[in-house]
């Protein structure tokens, strides 16, 4: 402190960055101060992500000063450094653990200077501590391996050791849509934790598609668009529509937000399983309740089960949209044409054979509909942002001819405009005869759905239909398995 002033954690002055001929950022100016929670906002591409990597250091920027703690510094390697010394650390929306590794191992691997004796119960202690700080209640065991765990206690594990106390405590968290593998009531959680970290001196980014979550906590809003910082401004200033607005989308109807449109005639039934799970022809089937108790499950079961485990069909059946795009959807070392066309080679294949003219032509026509930000589907798909990669395995899915599509939280990252559009697509396929099983943790997804079953501790709770489809009774069935005859 300087007198009354505070110091600012960080300070970026006339900032840009370009690979090559791309801008991804221009002339941004920002200060971040200790106590504020900062959101940020924008559509997929609109510069989110580079704008937080030169903050953390991982990017350099092109031209523009970059100040620490009201330090100056060099736009080089070092700045990597200097961020971890003023206590900035990072949360990224393609969670960055080691899944081969321990709970407590990927701690240890940030903390430069833990002490070596006994490190391992060290370890786990300083974990179990800062997940019970952030999300009281939970079950997640330090020692276990990363992988073995499910996406949200994996969500929960990296906001945990970003929280965790280490030789330099944390001052500024980035934390970059780190509710979108999270339900309702954990989300929760981490809201009010963010509040009272920064009520006692912390500072947060905080990157969100959800509106909600942004008026929450945020005490000032940044809008982002084409690399551009467009507004800044205190967050009481804005209103959800206003800043939907400011982004460049234009706010859909309510009647198509809650799924007033919701059909009553369907076909014959396509899908039954042992757990009472059904669907017919030409519906939308929603998933809900409390992450982990089982949904992912039954969506892998039902595409496993109708499915092939060595060949591809000219003719499939379902078809597989991931949540998890890193582990379970995008192959990183492939452009994007060839991610986006990946379920579709053997349905124009002639003879072992690619049409490249076929696959290009899919490819332009999903590139054109559902906004993929790209000048060229030849780049490497990690050059995309992560909403515009989960744009391309949505595409990829909706591009194939098979009559069921299991969707798996497939909205991670999304935009608010990209998402109204996608359920657009869905509504037209689904009238088209095509069946939807749609498991989601964002609820205003679910409400767009014709029927929901509602999981808990791996069976279901409740059948919902029309009118009965309402956020009270989602939770009501999630917390009472004896009200879910009601």
């Amino acid at each position: 402190m300087i007198g009354t002033q505070k110091v600012p954690i960080i300070t970026l002055a006339d900032v840009g960055v370009s690979f090559g001929a791309v801008k991804a950022l221009n002339d941004v100016e920002l200060t971040i101060l200790p106590g504020e929670c900062v959101g940020v906002v924008g559509h997929n591409g609109a510069g989110k992500s580079t704008l937080v990597n030169v903050i953390n250091g991982r990017l350099s920027s092109t031209r523009g000063d970059v100040s620490y703690d009201g330090e100056q510094s060099a736009a080089d390697f070092r700045n990597a450094l200097l961020a971890r010394n003023a206590g900035i650390r990072s949360v990224f929306q393609e969670l960055s653990l080691c899944p081969n590794l321990t709970v407590l191992e990927n701690y240890r691997i940030p903390y430069r200077n833990m002490p070596r004796r006994a490190w391992r119960r060290n370890a786990a202690s300083a974990v179990r501590a800062s997940l019970d700080a952030v999300f009281p209640g939970n079950a997640i065991d330090p020692y276990s391996v990363v992988d073995d765990l499910p996406i949200a206690d994996r969500q929960m594990v990296e906001i945990a050791i970003a929280f965790s106390r280490r030789d330099i405590d944390a001052r500024l968290v980035i934390l970059d849509e780190p509710t979108s593998s999270l339900d309702g009531a954990i989300a929760d959680q981490l809201l009010a934790y963010i509040k009272k970290f920064c009520a006692d001196g912390g500072a947060i980014i905080f990157i969100s598609h959800m509106m909600g979550e942004i008026f929450d906590v945020a005490s000032r809003i940044v809008v982002m668009k084409d690399g551009f910082i467009t507004q800044d401004n205190d967050a009481r200033h804005f209103t959800r529509d206003g800043l939907v607005d400011a982004m460049g989308h234009v706010v859909p109807d309510t009647a198509e937000v809650t799924g007033a449109k919701r059909r009553q005639e369907f076909g014959p039934e396509v899908l039954r399983m042992e757990n009472g799970l059904n669907a017919r022809q030409g519906e939308v089937v929603g998933l809900a309740g409390l992450a982990g108790h089982g949904q992912a499950e039954a969506l892998a079961q039902c595409f496993l089960d109708r499915t092939s485990d060595w060949s591809a069909s000219r003719d499939p059946a379902v078809v597989f949209v991931a949540g998890d795009r890193s582990r379970d959807g995008v192959m990183p070392l492939w452009s994007i044409m060839r991610n986006l066309s990946l379920q579709t080679l053997v349905e124009f294949s002639r003879t072992f054979l690619v049409d490249r003219k076929a696959e290009r032509k899919v490819a332009d026509e999903w590139h054109r509909k559902i906004g993929i930000k790209t000048d060229d589907l030849e780049n490497p798909i990690l050059s995309l942002s992560g909403g515009n990669q989960q744009k391309v395995l949505f595409s990829r899915a909706l591009a194939s001819s098979a009559p069921i599509v299991v969707m798996d939280d497939p909205m991670r990252g999304v935009d608010v405009g990209t998402k109204k559009e996608v359920y657009r697509m869905i509504r037209a396929e689904a009238e088209k005869g095509r069946t939807f099983l749609w498991y989601s943790t964002e609820t205003d997804e679910i409400l767009e759905c014709d029927r929901v079953f509602v999981f808990r501790d791996s069976e279901i709770a409740a059948e919902l239909q029309g009118d009965q489809i309402t956020e009270e009774n989602m939770l009501r069935a999630s917390f009472e398995m004896q009200e879910a005859g009601q």
